[in-house]
């Protein structure tokens, strides 16, 4: 994994460890010989990623929450990181109209926490805010948004993004103008890959159904949103922190998204879904009138590929069947952790 060698006894702090991308990225992290300190709730799903493939092994996983400050600045204390990735959110559209106060409460004060805490350790060079795609004021037209465009999401969790987006400019202005930590952010698009068990989402769903012989059902088979494995946006997000460090003219706010080809709408991925698995599963069309969704949604991705020569390397049909790999090689108990192993490894080198 010489491509991520920089990371080799680096002092590495991540929010939202327990989470699917945090999980996958402490296994990078850890691969590559970081020393890694992670910070997050519990996992929420059962099963979870975090525990089946014992990703605590190797790291300091502290359980906390990014709203309690005085915990949270305890624990950067201890870890005096180097560089600190934040993933830490509430991340689910549906639960976040559900429970707004919770969205906004974890999205944009815990941001501003982890902020606190970087400010006042001086140990941390460079910080990288995991946003979304969704922070954009989304008119759903067909070409992408870039950076420059107004940050508006419609939803209490795409707001309460636009928020932590606007909460970390205002950060990197008013007290980190000095260049002594750089500082981004990075929007990226849905991620699917092995170990997602959240609910309300595609490739879960999709999974659980077929796993029980169910029938798929496809919520909004005709919205189309910027699929990618979950391995292309960490690796752009490790890119970014590395180049920051190594040189503050690289910190920005950076779009990562697959390219034009993978921009497909649900119904379509559930179709590559099924052929993938094979088996004869199916997926049938339950669309229902529910809270606002966005129906298109895509990413010019630009500024990543010409700055940091960052491009896609799994188009979406390598990605949906890692994901059915992974999934099939669970169901028949083999060891997880050394299947995610073999899955960077594999694609760090390809």
């Amino acid at each position: 994994m010489k491509d991520l060698s920089f990371y080799r006894g680096k002092k590495v702090f991540v929010t939202g460890h327990t989470g699917f991308k945090g999980s996958w990225l402490c296994q990078i992290l850890k691969q590559v010989g970081a020393e890694v300190t992670g910070y997050a709730l519990e996992p929420l799903s059962k099963p979870n990623l975090f525990q089946i493939a014992d990703i605590a092994k190797g790291m300091h996983s502290e359980i906390g929450d990014v709203r309690d400050f005085s915990h949270l600045r305890e624990v950067f204390m201890k870890a005096r990181p180097e560089v600190v990735f934040h993933l830490a959110a509430q991340p689910i559209v549906i639960r976040s109209y559900e429970e707004p106060v919770l969205t906004y409460e974890t999205n944009v004060m815990g941001t501003v926490n982890v902020l606190e805490c970087v400010r006042w350790t001086k140990s941390v060079k460079s910080f990288l805010n995991v946003t979304t795609d969704k922070v954009y004021e989304n008119k759903e037209w067909a070409w992408g948004y870039r950076e420059n465009e107004p940050l508006d999401g419609y939803d209490p969790y795409s707001n309460s993004k636009s928020c932590s987006e606007l909460v970390t400019h205002s950060y990197k202005k008013s007290f980190f103008a000095d260049g002594r930590c750089a500082i981004s952010t990075a929007r990226a698009g849905n991620v699917i890959g092995g170990g997602d068990f959240s609910e309300n989402r595609i490739v879960p769903d999709c999974i659980r159904a077929t796993v029980s012989g169910k029938a798929i059902e496809v919520r909004n088979p005709y919205s189309t949103r910027p699929y990618q494995h979950v391995l292309e946006p960490l690796y752009a997000y490790l890119l970014i922190a590395q180049a920051q460090y190594e040189d503050g003219k690289y910190a920005d706010w950076y779009n990562v998204g697959p390219d034009e080809c993978d921009c497909v709408t649900t119904g379509e991925l559930a179709d590559i879904f099924c052929r993938q698995w094979g088996d004869g599963v199916a997926w049938k069309n339950v669309s229902v009138v529910g809270p606002h969704e966005a129906n298109f949604l895509k990413l010019d991705c630009s500024k990543i590929k010409s700055r940091l020569g960052w491009k896609p390397r799994w188009h979406i049909r390598e990605a949906l069947g890692e994901t059915a790999a992974w999934a099939k090689a669970w169901q028949q108990d083999e060891n997880m952790a050394e299947f995610m192993k073999a899955q960077i490894e594999k694609f760090v080198h390809e």
